[in-house]
């Protein structure tokens, strides 16, 4: 489910099974030279956002992009979403991310971070391929924190 509309209602109705929020955070690069890897970067993270929330559909719900720029204190923007999230209904909270900066924050909920690959020229099979084997290895980390 996806933080829109038509999902939210439905999520209201049946929130006691949609125990999972996956929030993406995209990191936008604001110099130039750094600006076509970060929009890539964008890309990657969102496809295989959508491709989760395919997979999972009626188990986790996705929220809106959250962006920062370089400058912004990571720690203190983590603990703001994971203090604003802890009110909501959800027993888990994945972030997911291409930014290794994330991996050395400690915040409420479970950071997931992949290297980012460069999809854009690819063919759909090749990306979806692509998107299957990164969801493989981010699998384990879902369904430890679904254990618990």
């Amino acid at each position: 489910m996806n933080w829109n509309a038509s999902d939210m209602n439905l999520f209201l109705q049946q929130k006691d099974y949609i125990d999972t929020l996956v929030v993406p955070l995209l990191k936008v690069e604001t110099l130039e030279e750094k600006m076509k890897a970060s929009a890539s970067s964008t890309d990657f993270l969102m496809n295989l956002v959508d491709y989760i929330e395919l997979q999972f559909k009626g188990r986790i719900m996705v929220s809106p992009p959250f962006a920062y720029s370089p400058s912004m204190e990571l720690q203190q923007f983590g603990e703001v979403l994971a203090g604003d999230f802890s009110k909501s209904s959800f027993k888990h909270v994945f972030y997911v991310t291409t930014d290794s900066d994330w991996t050395t924050i400690n915040i409420q909920g479970k950071v997931l971070w992949l290297p980012y690959i460069p999809i854009e020229h690819m063919d759909d099979r090749l990306k979806q391929s692509i998107l299957e084997d990164q969801l493989k290895q981010l699998l384990p980390q879902l369904m430890e924190e679904w254990r618990k």
